[in-house]
């Protein structure tokens, strides 16, 4: 029985021993997390603006002060940029047919993220805990 089962992969992937890279799976599920994060993290933003409106620059920086709220804005910003740069990784994988412009393009991106992740937190913390 085990012999009349035959391989979806062709002789000459057999042959070169081309596959999976086995990080398809990983993509989708980090992908996935951060949307649902995204979800209550994103009702909280909304609901935190909305209270916020109307208010002064000190109405906001006691605001952030708070340990709760800063920390809440660390995790949006950092999920927000790191599943931005996941949704992107994909459209140039996707899209873009020059290797070497796609990998440069995918590299770019992940260091623009995490550039901005990175200053978006350290703003966060300079107007929490005041200069």
């Amino acid at each position: 029985m085990a012999n009349t089962i035959k391989s979806l992969r062709s002789p000459l992937g057999r042959a070169r021993g081309l596959g999976s890279a086995k990080e398809g799976a990983h993509h989708w599920w980090a992908q996935r997390l951060t949307a649902i994060a995204l979800i209550p993290l994103t009702i909280w933003f909304a609901y935190s603006l909305a209270s916020l409106a109307g208010g002064s620059y000190a109405d906001f920086t006691a605001w952030l002060s708070a340990p709760i709220n800063a920390t809440l804005m660390i995790l949006v910003v950092s999920v927000a940029f790191h599943h931005a740069q996941l949704g992107m990784q994909v459209v140039f994988e996707d899209y873009v047919s020059s290797h070497a412009l796609r990998t440069g393009t995918i590299i770019a991106v992940k260091f623009a993220c995490a550039a901005f992740a990175a200053l978006s937190i350290v703003s966060i913390l300079v107007v929490a805990f005041g200069r």
